[in-house]
Order: C-alpha cells, then sequence, then structure tokens
C-alpha cells in the first residue's frame, strides 16, 4: 500500500475505529484457539497431520535403497543429496557407473565403508525383487512385500507424499475459486451475485466423483490434472460460505467508513471484509483436504488415479485385487487413509466448535 492510499483510509477510519477493529480480531482469534487446544481430539490430530507431512518431506531419509551418507574406493558419498542434484540437473554421477549401483550388495561384499542408511528401512518404494515377492510382515520386510516384490512400508511411507500432496494442492483449488467466486456475489450483489449462484448450483448437482473420472480419462492419468479435477469440482461449499459471510460483515461499521472515503472496492473487499469473514472456510478447508485424499485414493483404486508407477496409497490397496490372501496389501493402506481422512475430519470439527461464538466459557 502506498503512503497516500495509507493516509485516506486512515483518515476514513478514526483512530477508535482501527483500535477497536484490531482488538477485537485478536480477541477472537485468541478465543479460537482458547477454545481449539480444549478440544483434545482435535489437537491430536493435528499432531498426526504434522508427523503425516514430517514424513512426506524427509521420506527419502526414511526409506530408500541408496544410503544417506557412505564411503566406496576412498571416496565419500552422499547418494540421496546425489540423486536430488542429478535430478534438478545441477550435477552428475561421477563415475557414471553408481547411477545404478547396487550399494545394498557393494556392502555384503565389504566394499563399503561406514555407512548410514535411511532410518526406517533400506528398501525404495519402485525396488523390484521378484525373488520376494507377497512376503509377509518379517523382519526384513516390516509390514511385507506386494505382487512384484516392493516393500510396502517404503511404499506407505511415500505414498503419503502423493496423498498429502493432492489433498493440500486440491483443496488450495477449491478454496482460492470458492472465496473468490464467493466474495464477488457477496459484496456486490444484484445481478453478479445471481449469475454466481446459478452456476453454484449447477455445480452442486453435478455427479462430482463421475466428473472427476471423466476430466482423468479424457487428459490421462497425472498427478496435476487428478489435482486440478478434485479441485475444479469441490469449491461450491467455500463458495456458499464465504458469501453468507460477507453479507453478514459488509454492512459494518468499519466497512461503510471505508466505503465513505472511497476506497476501491477491491481494497474494501480484500483489506476489510474478507479477513472478518474467512473464518468457516477454515472449516471447510479441512473437511475438503480429507475429502481429496479419500477420492484419490478412490480414483488410484479404480486405476483413473495416478501413473501405474508412482506409489499412493490407493494404488496400493488396488494391488490387493490381485492377490487376496495378501491381507497386508489392504490393511495397512486402508488404515494410513482412514487415520489420515478421521484426523482431518477432527481438525475440521474442532475448528468448527473453536469458531462456535456461542461456546465462550
Amino acid at each position: 500500500m502506498s503512503s497516500k492510499e495509507e493516509n485516506t483510509e486512515q483518515q476514513g477510519l478514526t483512530d477508535d475505529q482501527i483500535k477497536s477493529q484490531k482488538e477485537v480480531t485478536e480477541s477472537y482469534w485468541s478465543f479460537v484457539k482458547h477454545q481449539f487446544k480444549k478440544n483434545k481430539p482435535a489437537v491430536i490430530s493435528l499432531y498426526l497431520v504434522i508427523l503425516f507431512v514430517f514424513v512426506a518431506v524427509f521420506a527419502d531419509f526414511l526409506a530408500y535403497q541408496k544410503p544417506i551418507y557412505t564411503s566406496y574406493n576412498g571416496q565419500t558419498y552422499f547418494p540421496i543429496f546425489k540423486d536430488y542434484a542429478v535430478s534438478m540437473g545441477i550435477s552428475k554421477w561421477d563415475p557414471p557407473e553408481l547411477i545404478n549401483i547396487d550399494w545394498k550388495k557393494l556392502e555384503d561384499q565389504g566394499k563399503l565403508g561406514w555407512t548410514l542408511w535411511p532410518l526406517v528401512t533400506a528398501y525404495g518404494p519402485n525396488e523390484i525383487d521378484l525373488s520376494n515377492t507377497l512376503a509377509k510382515p518379517s523382519g526384513s520386510h516390516y509390514l511385507g512385500t506386494d505382487p512384484i516384490g516392493r516393500d510396502l512400508l517404503s511404499g506407505l511411507i511415500h505414498g503419503s507424499r502423493i496423498s498429502l500432496s493432492v489433498g493440500f494442492v486440491a483443496a488450495g483449488i477449491a478454496v482460492l475459486i470458492g472465496v473468490l467466486l464467493g466474495s464477488l456475489a457477496g459484496f456486490y450483489g444484484g445481478t453478479t451475485d445471481i449469475l454466481i449462484m446459478r452456476f453454484v448450483e449447477i455445480m452442486t448437482n453435478m455427479p462430482t466423483f463421475f466428473l472427476i473420472i471423466v476430466i482423468v480419462a479424457i487428459y490421462g492419468s497425472s498427478i496435476w490434472y487428478v489435482m486440478a479435477a478434485i479441485g475444479l469440482t469441490g469449491w461450491t461449499t467455500d463458495a456458499k460460505l464465504i458469501r453468507g459471510e460477507i453479507l453478514k460483515v459488509r454492512n459494518m461499521e468499519y466497512v461503510v467508513a471505508a466505503n465513505s472515503v472511497g476506497l476501491p472496492n477491491m481494497r474494501i473487499l480484500f483489506r476489510h471484509i474478507l479477513p472478518n469473514a474467512i473464518a468457516p472456510v477454515l472449516v471447510s478447508g479441512a473437511f475438503a483436504v480429507a475429502s481429496a485424499i479419500l477420492i484419490e485414493a478412490s480414483l488410484s483404486f479404480l486405476g483413473f488415479g495416478v501413473k501405474a508407477t508412482t506409489v499412493t496409497w490407493g494404488s496400493l490397496i488396488n494391488l490387493a485385487r490381485e492377490a487376496s490372501n495378501a491381507w497386508w496389501l489392504a490393511i495397512f493402506p486402508g488404515l494410513m487413509i482412514f487415520i489420515s481422512v478421521v484426523a482431518y475430519n477432527l481438525i475440521g470439527e474442532g475448528l468448527r466448535d473453536a469458531l462456535d461464538p456461542r461456546l465462550r466459557d
């Protein structure tokens, strides 16, 4: 904001009005934080989500077929970091034969010095071992293997990246579209409101899941298309919520004061109205993440999700159809989906209760 615009705004809103608005906002969010902390299931779920995010971010350091650190032929190597650098095009493997070298075999042959392996398991999500297919959970494969010998635990760890990424990005797209359209409808009203809300009603009555399948079937099995398809079909609830909140806020004193000094409509909407109307969308966003994770898992289970070479929780469950006796292929991925979806739903319920002024002590 320029100094001129700042001065204009300060002239339109008295010091008492500005102070009152800030105090109300700070008091409200302090109340929300206090109420949320009282909801133990929601707090525990929040910690679980943080744990899932940590696992997703550091998946390669928890489960991978290459060591974190080792020494070979008198040289020190950091294979996982090297893979990152090579994938970004800023480095090359030297000598080139190290690209596909079997580090575990070298260790068994005693050719490696002190080696630090990933902290959970030394198997990659796409590491195939045809001599060890459908192995039951054991000391070497803690959660068993799939029909082509891939380690299930490694697949779950790396699958969290895809599942959580789809959840966050798809929900973000839905919230962005919903907030934008809902804000315009609630703020301008009239013809704008009628047109936008009729479009919302049309989208609401569409069979969302089948529409997503059609989009993915047309454009291909790509994680980006899956994210976009889920996000572009899941924004209607956010639009309704934000519109309702803006209709309540737009006639408040500080908004009238901002209008009286001729501030631009977009500044009034996004600086004064939206920050005080966004709270219910936070609740909807938490539920949207859970819904997106479940939809992605359903798509992958049906074969409409990401590419077959990409490991996701849904694709791991899909493998259980080929091996009905391998109970671990259905139980463990299903448990991860269940825990993550329930966690986000509990967070959403915790936020919903925390944002309810009727629960004020």
